[in-house]
């Protein structure tokens, strides 16, 4: 009895390794195949954010003064990026504040992009601002140079005064506050009231 199961062990190993030498090519296959998967979740320092947000409420300050809320629903940090930035894919809510706290004006946008090193907002879709006289600016796409304190876009802007007059142009430039601007191709101003003031008046 020992001796057959002495020769039934060898056997049996025999059977195993051949077994694994079979299935080693599959294996490896398909262990290359799950890395495979895996490879896009990764990139270079400069694509990949450092941060991931979501569900952000979140108070900025410049110079030891809080003067800005931000409310988004994804904030990406890319800190590592040629030029750094922080993105916002899903709409963003901003607000500036003045020295005493006021709200100075509110932004909000489809999707933003803040250039940390130029202080440079890149707003697009669906800009709409409101500043402190209660009059709202409409556009697609806007800049804001927080460096230089001034907005500006060479795309079609639609301004809507608290007067109920509706000027609307091509190109626009503006302080922060909103509350000093230019129309640098204007379309002429519209009374939403329809009561337009006598011409005679007007000269």
């Amino acid at each position: 009895m020992q001796a057959r199961l002495y020769r039934a062990v060898p056997k049996a190993c025999t059977s195993l390794m051949l077994v694994f030498i079979l299935l080693l090519p599959c294996l490896t296959t398909s262990c290359r195949k799950e890395n495979k998967q895996f490879l896009p979740a990764f990139g270079p320092r400069d694509t990949v954010p450092a941060m991931v947000t979501d569900s952000v409420t979140t108070l900025i300050s410049d110079s030891g003064r809080i003067r800005y809320r931000i409310l988004t629903p994804l904030w990406k940090v890319y800190d590592k990026a040629y030029e750094p930035y922080w993105q916002f894919p899903k709409r963003v809510h901003l607000e500036r504040f003045d020295d005493s706290l006021r709200v100075e004006s509110v932004i909000e946008c489809d999707t933003a992009k803040y250039f940390t090193r130029r202080k440079l907002w890149e707003l697009k879709g669906n800009v709409l601002i409101i500043n402190l006289n209660g009059e709202t600016f409409e556009t697609s796409l806007l800049y804001w140079d927080q460096r230089a304190a001034r907005i500006y876009t060479d795309s079609f802007i639609r301004i809507e005064q608290r007067e109920a007059i509706l000027s609307s142009g091509m190109g626009f430039e503006s302080n922060q506050s909103m509350t000093q601007y230019t129309i640098f191709e204007p379309y002429g101003p519209i009374y939403l009231d329809d009561e337009q003031p006598d011409s005679l008046t007007m000269q």
